[in-house]
């Protein structure tokens, strides 16, 4: 039966995120909010984690997770970036976006796009999701909370620890979020193609 964890939702207590971190080192799928909507967590080296998370969303092996970064130097580790590329995320970070970027090695083989070699990468302006990854000292390994047969992620946390309590081993309860997709842009080929508009605002990328 998962854990169930009401967390403040711009000051997060160290005790509890500690536990949080934990749960996720020993093998553990969280569910936790972003700034956009709940997501499913895991280690980033977590195969069986991470094909757990691929059961719950019921999603094949083609499906695209993002790692959730505490700030650009989590990202420069995984994901390849040139001088303009970082002055564009810098700037647009933390916030509501996705980027698609060329992989580095440090990345898993199964992580990235099977074809193009690229992975997603965010950092999320949620007090929670950064606390989350700064204790674990890595990204998060995420997908969004959508599961089979639904549209929009689930929003209530009561509502998760319901459906998933047999799926995961913690629920983090901050309240609802706006509910929103992030903007999805690839920066794998050095200009930015906006993929999706959602809460992350485009003119930036004109």
């Amino acid at each position: 039966m998962a854990q169930f964890f009401q967390v403040h939702p711009t000051h997060p207590q160290p005790r509890l995120i500690r536990r949080a971190a934990d749960i996720v080192r020993d093998g553990g799928v969280v569910a936790y909010p972003t700034d956009s909507s709940y997501a499913l967590g895991c280690a980033v080296g977590d195969k069986q984690a991470m094909e757990r998370i691929r059961r719950i969303r019921e999603v094949d092996d083609d499906h695209n997770f993002t790692l959730v970064c505490r700030d650009l130097a989590d990202i420069s580790q995984y994901a390849r970036l040139d001088n303009s590329v970082f002055r564009l995320i810098k700037a647009c970070t933390p916030g509501r976006y996705t980027f698609i970027l060329g992989a580095t090695r440090e990345v898993p083989r199964r992580l990235q796009h099977p074809k193009r070699r690229t992975i997603g990468i965010r950092v999320p302006d949620h007090a929670v999701a950064q606390a989350l990854a700064s204790e674990l000292g890595e990204p998060l390994m995420s997908s969004t909370l959508i599961l089979p047969g639904e549209s929009m992620p689930l929003n209530d946390a009561d509502a998760i620890r319901e459906r998933l309590e047999h799926e995961v081993e913690l629920v983090i309860d901050t309240g609802a979020v706006d509910n929103q997709p992030t903007t999805v842009v690839d920066l794998s080929g050095g200009v930015p193609e906006v993929l999706r508009v959602g809460g992350g605002a485009v003119d930036v990328f004109d």
